[in-house]
């Protein structure tokens, strides 16, 4: 039955059924497992909102101590071995954050609660782009383009239901408990990337390069970033996407905490925005994400998530008004996570194994951390300057113009990489 409604739901093969439902539910479990974790996380930064900006200022740190740590794995173990081994390695830190909180004294609280909003921090982005890792280095380009919007159903559905069990249990449930409940989703993406390594490892043949570990070494993965123009271009992609979302973030912040003066309304108008946003998604990635790709290609479609910003900041900066911001937050949200992301996943198809997991992981990780980071001190320093709501959301849209174009240029070297490696398979395939 299952099989029978991806391959109605998706242009999907046949033999592509049971490794398109395991990809899938791999991206449900993480991202059930985190959106059980977030409210503990944003529960922590609501409490010591003052501290906020050096959290972020950790969490970045962290990522480059982390990044070649995970480098240094996977030049030891094959990817059947280190992906379970991250998963279970997060497992394990949940186990010690649970026996610390119920361990040490009260006033040790505080501390455990920063470590554990900097830990969640590291662990949302982190075991995602593990994950997306082994999506790029199992499916080729071209299932790619076809897939990777239906397996990014199976993360906007894990975190709508991690979402919702947390709602329901937290006020139930033993104090902490809801670290431990985390462990379960974590423990059950373990298994289902076990089961995409042996269907995409050749039944284990040690002369097949899935079989064993990466090549390089600890740091080759982030040199390559910085020798390489293509990888460059992605870090400015994310770089530009980052800024897009963090100058959103903070004027939504403004606008809401100037119309809406009761904390109770806030929260049900966040949630309604929550709930637009992942519907949106949905629809985006079931239908509407592959079509796209393959009707306009990779460089349009990543080019329309910061074509609609910059639109939309010219909007909200000529109309500062909530009505607009809720608008465009939908909007871009849905976008970014519904068409820009599986997307964006496809410029690594085209990658060496080496790039799929450590360039990429220092990307999708420390990049993306680092641009986070820079973007939410500018915005603080536009406001320092007494810039107006609608004069930074003016200032904002030269960016996305440039972003835009950074998307093109991409999606063009994209496909020529894509090109010359089906040449080199045809090549090799003639007698």
């Amino acid at each position: 039955m299952i099989k029978t409604l991806i391959l109605r739901t998706v242009a999907a093969r046949e033999e592509e059924a049971a490794p398109l439902f395991w990809a899938t539910a791999y991206g449900f479990c993480i991202l059930f497992s985190y959106y059980v974790l977030r409210a503990v996380r944003d529960e922590i930064s609501a409490a010591d909102r003052g501290n906020l900006q050096y959290l972020w200022t950790a969490v970045f740190l962290v990522m480059l101590v982390i990044v070649p740590l995970y480098s240094w794995v996977s030049s030891r173990w094959q990817r059947g071995v280190f992906v379970p081994l991250v998963n279970r390695f997060f497992i394990a830190n949940l186990v010690f954050f649970y026996a610390a909180l119920l361990a040490l004294p009260e006033g040790a609280r505080p501390w455990i609660d920063r470590v554990f909003y900097v830990w969640a921090s590291v662990f949302a982005l982190f075991v995602v782009t593990v994950f997306w890792g082994l999506m790029v280095d199992c499916f080729r380009n071209e299932q790619g383009k076809r897939l990777f919007g239906f397996i990014a159903v199976g993360s906007s559905l894990g975190a709508i239901a991690g979402s919702a069990l947390t709602a329901i249990l937290a006020q139930e449930l033993p104090p902490f408990s809801l670290l431990l409940l985390a462990c379960v989703p974590l423990e059950a993406a373990c298994w289902c990337a076990r089961v995409l390594h042996r269907r995409f490892g050749g039944n284990a043949d040690p002369a097949r390069p899935e079989n064993r570990p990466l090549a390089g070494g600890t740091w080759t993965g982030i040199a390559t970033v910085f020798r390489s123009p293509y990888l460059l271009g992605i870090a400015g992609y994310i770089v530009l996407m980052t800024y897009a979302s963090t100058v959103l973030y903070f004027l939504q912040a403004d606008l809401v905490r100037a119309a809406i003066a009761d904390r109770a309304a806030r929260t049900a108008l966040f949630a309604q925005i929550d709930l637009w946003v992942n519907a949106c998604t949905i629809v985006l990635q079931v239908f509407i994400a592959a079509r796209i790709i393959r009707w306009v290609g990779v460089g349009m479609t990543l080019a329309v998530l910061p074509i609609v910003s910059a639109a939309g900041f010219l909007w909200l900066g000529t109309y500062p008004q909530l009505a607009v911001l809720i608008a465009m937050q939908v909007t871009y949200r849905a976008l970014r996570y519904g068409l820009a992301k599986p997307t964006r996943e496809v410029l690594f198809t085209v990658l060496g194994r080496e790039e799929k997991y450590k360039s990429k992981a220092f990307l999708d990780a420390a990049i993306y951390r680092g641009g986070d980071l820079a973007s939410g001190w500018i915005f603080t320093g536009l406001k320092a300057l007494g810039m107006s709501v609608g004069a930074i959301a003016i200032a904002a849209a030269p960016a996305a113009v440039l972003w835009a174009a950074l998307a093109f240029w991409l999606g063009r070297r994209q496909e020529k990489a894509a090109a010359s490696a089906q040449r080199h398979i045809e090549q090799g395939a003639s007698p």
